[in-house]
């Protein structure tokens, strides 16, 4: 990891830097296979299957024979945990329900929204080195509860043909309608523009590799919706004295097997602590079966010791973390003072697997600094809102003079003559 103490303001937009990821520069493979797709359908994506996934398939379709294999082959303590992590899920999400209300803006000009779910949606669970199996119940149970109307589900087969059975039995327990075998850049085409099997849908959940997250951006850019823009995942841990160094480091190890572009990073106000971290993490890293993607990631990872809990902060503040665990003697005050950051872990029980899994908040969060802008994904991602209006005569009469002024100052005659003809109907009815 790199060690930087008290670096100037000035060095901070450098020393935060993320790990490049530069889609833009796969723009035109990943077009090329999106064209493929929308032209020929289920015969590119099998192709392309055959070709990326090294698995031959002769449909694409999940079937109800391989959802009972897939729940008759895990073992119930798994079963179990899933169970829990979607009740905690679902409690989560439900709290986060629209209330209508309707307004009146004025007397006899009523106002209101009113949420309405998106009717297809579409998610993707990378295959890879892990079966992200909780991703399943992050976008699959906010879905369901939305009340959206179709819920499809691509992810990568393995090489035998078959998806892993965790991700098949979460799928079952979130609700998802339709599960298919495709991965990469084709399943994000498959999704954007319907095939023979794969319908299209409406809006893009989920994660994935560099090329992954640049077919979500080109779909985007007219034809279907996606949930936010995606980087490599990072945690940052902001500690003081009172940290314990054992927690800390299993945090940014944590972290740093995600993947080798993964970054975990510490701010601490303690030099002592930020010592203890580095040898522990050192430690640490030599019992992890993954550790080698962890080295890699902590290469471009970073302990960084500032002066001071402000500092601190403001550090935090312009890094925007995706994930941001908070391990001071004062977690509370410290979290009151944090205004962008996907999701906060509090206190020294409080780590980002509890997120990543089972707390009930959703794991699936922006990166790269998209915090300062965008929420990780809610129930709201799931749904619309159509607002509505009624205006009765005593409202049009309060409103319209103004709507006739200003229609009338921006030159768009005929939006002040629909307000002059109806001013004039009620008049003359009156």
């Amino acid at each position: 990891m790199i060690l930087t103490i008290n670096p100037e303001p000035g060095q901070w937009a450098e020393l935060l830097k993320r790990p490049t990821l530069e889609t833009e520069n796969l723009f035109d493979t990943v077009r090329g296979i999106i064209d493929r797709v929308r032209a020929e359908g289920d015969r590119a994506v099998l192709a392309y299957e055959a070709q990326f996934d090294k698995v031959c398939l002769t449909t694409l379709a999940v079937t109800e024979e391989e959802m009972q294999q897939a729940e008759a082959s895990l073992d119930d303590t798994l079963k179990q945990a899933i169970r829990l992590a979607r009740q905690n899920i679902e409690t989560f999400h439900q709290a986060q329900r629209f209330q209508s209300r309707k307004v009146e803006t004025q007397p006899g000009v009523t106002c209101w929204q009113r949420a309405v779910p998106i009717e297809r949606v579409g998610l993707y669970i990378p295959g890879g080195t892990a079966p992200l199996f909780s991703t399943v119940l992050m976008l699959a149970v906010p879905a369901r509860i939305a009340g959206c109307g179709e819920v499809v589900l691509c992810t990568p087969p393995g090489r035998d043909g078959c998806v892993h059975p965790a991700v098949l039995f979460a799928a079952k327990e979130a609700g998802v309608s339709r599960i298919f075998k495709a991965g990469g850049v084709q399943a994000i085409a498959a999704m954007a523009y319907g095939t023979e099997s794969i319908p299209k849908v409406y809006k893009i959940f989920g994660p994935g590799n560099q090329y992954v997250t640049a077919a979500k951006q080109l779909v985007s850019l007219r034809d279907v919706a996606i949930d936010m823009p995606a980087g490599p995942s990072e945690v940052e841990v902001l500690a003081d004295d009172t940290a314990n160094p054992v927690f800390v480091a299993a945090d940014l190890l944590s972290q740093a097997e995600h993947g080798t572009d993964s970054q975990a990073v510490l701010i601490t106000t303690s030099l002592r602590l930020m010592q203890a971290v580095k040898e522990e993490v050192e430690r640490q890293l030599e019992l992890l079966p993954r550790k080698e993607i962890a080295r890699k990631a902590l290469e471009q990872s970073k302990l960084i010791v500032v002066p001071d809990r402000e500092t601190a902060l403001r550090m935090t503040n312009a890094y925007a973390p995706e994930h941001l665990i908070i391990e001071t003697a004062d977690y509370e005050q410290v979290a009151d003072c944090v205004v962008n950051a996907g999701s906060v872990f509090l206190g020294p029980l409080t780590p980002e697997s509890a997120g990543d899994y089972a707390s009930g908040t959703n794991h699936t969060l922006p990166t790269n600094g998209y915090a300062r802008a965008y929420s990780g994904v809610s129930l709201d991602s799931f749904i619309r809102k159509i607002t509505f209006q009624e205006i009765r005569p005593d409202g049009l009469r309060a409103i319209g003079p103004a709507i006739e002024v200003m229609a009338a100052n921006e030159q768009l005659d005929a939006h002040r003559r629909a307000v002059t003809v109806r001013l004039a109907t009620i008049n003359n009815n009156s």
